[in-house]
Order: C-alpha cells, then structure tokens, then sequence
C-alpha cells in the first residue's frame, strides 16, 4: 500500500503545478509586450497571446513616396515585440518543465 501514498502526492504535486502554470499562462497572457522601430517612430504593441494590439506610427515617419520603409519598419517593431513574448514564455513556462526531458 506504499506505493499508493506516493502516488497520491505525486497526483497532488501534478495537480498543484498544473494549476500554477495555469495561472502563469493566465497571467502571461495579459500581459503586453512593445516592439519599436526607426528610433521609436513606429511601436507596435503585441498581448502575451501574440495578438497585434496597436500599432503607434510618428507622422514623420508616414511618407507617401517611401511606402515601402514604413512597412519594413512595421514589420521590424512586430517582429521585436513578438520575440519578446517569446523569451517572456520560454522564461516562465520553462521553469514548469525543467528536468522533465520533454520532447518539442
């Protein structure tokens, strides 16, 4: 019967994690995250979701004649904010998986 209290904790253990990343991914997930490009004229505002919230363009940066750099430089800013989701969930939702050899 030994082997049924270890198994028991090990539910519970597996249950309490579960709940905590949970929470964790609630918790990335509202968060927001900043992409910038161009020194800042152009920002781009993504959710933990990755989800494009805003996009934040300086008047200076709107040329009609080079169409082609602001979308170049919307797509900078994007690419960043995103990135930075990604690290923020690599950080958070890793230390859930350390040590437990999981194939991705």
């Amino acid at each position: 019967m030994r082997g049924m209290g270890n198994m028991q904790g090990m539910m519970k253990k597996m249950q309490k994690m579960q709940k905590e990343m949970m929470e964790a991914q609630e918790a990335l997930n509202a968060e927001q995250f900043e992409g910038t490009a161009g020194g800042g004229m152009v920002k781009v505002i993504v959710s933990g979701q990755r989800e494009v919230v805003e996009v934040n363009l300086d008047e200076s940066v709107v040329d009609p004649e080079d169409i082609e750099m602001l979308q170049d430089l919307i797509v900078i800013a994007t690419n960043e904010a995103l990135k930075k989701v990604e690290e923020k969930t690599n950080s958070t939702m890793g230390k859930f998986t350390q040590g437990l050899n999981l194939p991705f």
